[in-house]
């Protein structure tokens, strides 16, 4: 096999890690804040318990680091959810397969009723989003939806079951510009206690994902882990900032994007087996801030208004607003099909607005030179 994180991930011993991040002191904290570049260690002190009552001068920084790499923008993108048929059985998921809820895939003709619901609200970068069900919301599905879509956004990702690299490579010729992919947790013992039937079961093929995306060559890989999932969401967190660096050195190619999911409340959901409130959340965005200041850091609708419009000018660059969960949520409003409930379920201009009250600009489209496929073929044409 060719080289991968894995190899990485299988010399990084789990409780090692959560006993040095929790044995992390002010003066190591102190020593991260100050440092240029940050050493993994630093990025443990960063994620420590220590770090906590650095909040204020790691804000600061992470805020500076942000507006000298973003400027004053903030992008925009919204989830369209194309089905919620899964063929796996999670604990913490809404369409887990255990769980009766109604099963729907959208149709080309919905499709277009949602693409014209999510236009009059102003978005232009889209993340399609399906429950994990090979068979019907497979290969076959994005071959006949992706044209149906494509034409009418500058940007599109995609965050749908991990795939095999050649399919990557296909969905790129069809115009995809990224693809999010979550472990969930990076503790294979956690992990397996979660995922109790179906292909998301294979740990491995999951965490090989981005290795498949980076060879396949998208533009754009998006990683995470479920906080609240394990019982140490800073050593998962801390996981996905190895998973990071290892990406970015072997497919420089790719540009990345991280995103913080918490766990939230959801049909026949699951207790937290570790709680991360909200300053803590804030000490996680601002510690990958610092480790990586040209990396898109971005912020759902699964946290509270209030959070979002104070946190998003100190270190965010990418927003969704307005999400719906469920197939069909923007053109018919059904919350029984939803994955799980947002938190900031204000309309699109209200987080505009908000936003920009900080000083900050919304910026719903991707310049069309860099993103926009057809004025790309046409300047490459020239």
């Amino acid at each position: 096999m060719t080289r991968a994180f894995r190899t990485r991930w299988e010399q990084l011993d789990w409780d090692a890690i959560t006993l040095d991040i929790n044995s992390k002191t002010a003066h190591d904290v102190e020593r991260a804040l100050c440092a240029t570049t940050l050493s993994r260690d630093d990025m443990m002190a960063l994620l420590s318990p220590a770090a906590l009552h650095y909040l204020e001068p790691l804000a600061a920084r992470a805020q500076q680091l942000t507006r000298q790499r973003f400027g004053n923008t903030v992008g925009f993108y919204v989830p369209l959810y194309l089905s919620n048929l899964c063929a796996n059985d999670c604990t913490y998921c809404g369409f887990s397969m255990s769980n009766h809820i109604k099963r729907k895939t959208l149709n080309q003709e919905e499709i277009l009723h949602e693409i014209a619901a999510i236009k009059a609200l102003g978005f232009d970068n889209l993340l399609l989003v399906t429950g994990e069900h090979q068979r019907k919301v497979g290969m076959d599905y994005f071959r006949e939806m992706f044209p149906v879509i494509r034409p009418h956004f500058s940007a599109l990702m995609m965050e749908v079951q991990p795939m095999a690299q050649e399919e990557y490579a296909e969905l790129k010729t069809l115009g995809l510009d990224g693809v999010m992919v979550y472990q969930e947790t990076y503790h294979p013992v956690t992990y397996q206690q979660h995922h109790l039937r179906g292909n998301k079961q294979d740990f491995h093929w999951r965490l090989d994902t981005p290795d498949r995306l980076g060879r396949a060559g998208i533009d754009k890989i998006g990683l995470g882990a479920l906080i609240g999932l394990s019982h140490s969401w800073r050593t998962d967190c801390y996981m996905v900032a190895e998973h990071l660096l290892y990406l970015q050195q072997t497919y420089w190619q790719s540009r990345y994007s991280i995103s913080f999911p918490r766990l939230r409340p959801c049909a026949g959901g699951i207790t937290p087996a570790s709680i991360m409130d909200e300053a803590q959340l804030l000490q996680v965005i601002c510690a990958f801030r610092l480790l990586a200041p040209d990396v898109e850091l971005s912020l759902s609708t699964r946290e509270s208004p209030y959070f979002r419009d104070n946190v998003v000018p100190i270190a965010i660059n990418s927003v969704s607003a307005f999400s719906k969960t469920q197939p069909g949520g923007y053109a018919d409003d059904r919350s029984e099909l939803e994955q799980f409930a947002p938190h900031d379920n204000r309309r699109p201009e209200a987080v505009a607005h908000a936003i920009a009250l900080a000083g900050l600009q919304p910026v719903w489209k991707d310049w069309d030179g860099y993103l926009g496929r057809q004025s790309h073929h046409q300047h490459n044409a020239e």
